[in-house]
């Protein structure tokens, strides 16, 4: 049976993913999606470089790269001011940099659940527990999972067209002039090309149909 909860290392790739407890909704209104966004710029973002994501209305979707252990050490300094005498985060065993990789997912999830528990006037887990996460192992797995990822509300039936999804980094890769935090130039190089002909290599890209190797992707 395939682990779903692998360490997560410094400078490693990772399809991120969770879903809310039984038959229950993670975002009941617009507000919640933004509000979710704003908790993962504010824990994750310092410790992950993001490519994609995909808010669903039970589930999530992220394809993320954690960041070097020195961008790491930044965070984890500025987390805990004291951890300076107990040296560097590059000196830390891998479990111990795994958890705090790890926690710091934990918070924006807990932070989230909390608000959205008050707004709703909920209580009990929100999420299941113990996010999952799978391993991009070369380059073509991981354009393959940033096409499932944004093809992820065609899939579902949400909607017809990929842009007709607003909860998605779709629309930063076709609004690509405007600011995005989403390491857009790095995905969009791959397609080779000067800039117009990298984003129609994209598109293209985009427009192809999944198959039976997908299914690995629902985890």
């Amino acid at each position: 049976m395939p682990d779903y909860h692998p360490p997560l290392f410094p400078n490693e790739a990772y399809h991120v993913l969770n879903h809310a407890n039984g038959f229950e909704n993670l975002f009941a209104n617009e507000g919640n999606y933004s509000f979710f966004l704003q908790k993962y710029m504010l824990y994750v973002q310092p410790i992950v470089r993001t490519y994609a994501y995909c808010l669903l209305p039970n589930h999530f979707h992220f394809l993320v790269r954690v960041r070097s252990e020195g961008e790491l050490e930044k965070v984890w300094v500025a987390l805990k001011p004291t951890s300076r005498k107990f040296g560097t985060f590059e000196k830390l065993s891998s479990k111990e940099q795994s958890d705090f990789i790890s926690r710091q997912f934990g918070r924006c999830f807990s932070s989230y659940a909390q608000a959205f528990n008050k707004q709703q006037n909920r209580k009990g887990s929100l999420f299941i527990p113990n996010f999952k996460r799978k391993p991009i192992t070369n380059d073509n797995y991981f354009y393959t999972v940033l096409r499932y990822i944004h093809q992820n509300p065609v899939r579902h039936g949400l909607r017809k067209k990929l842009l007709d999804w607003e909860h998605s980094s779709i629309h930063a890769y076709y609004w690509s002039k405007r600011k995005s935090n989403l390491e857009r130039d790095d995905v969009l190089e791959w397609f080779g090309g000067n800039h117009s002909a990298r984003e129609k290599a994209f598109w293209g890209f985009h427009q192809q149909g999944w198959s039976d190797n997908d299914l690995d992707l629902e985890i």
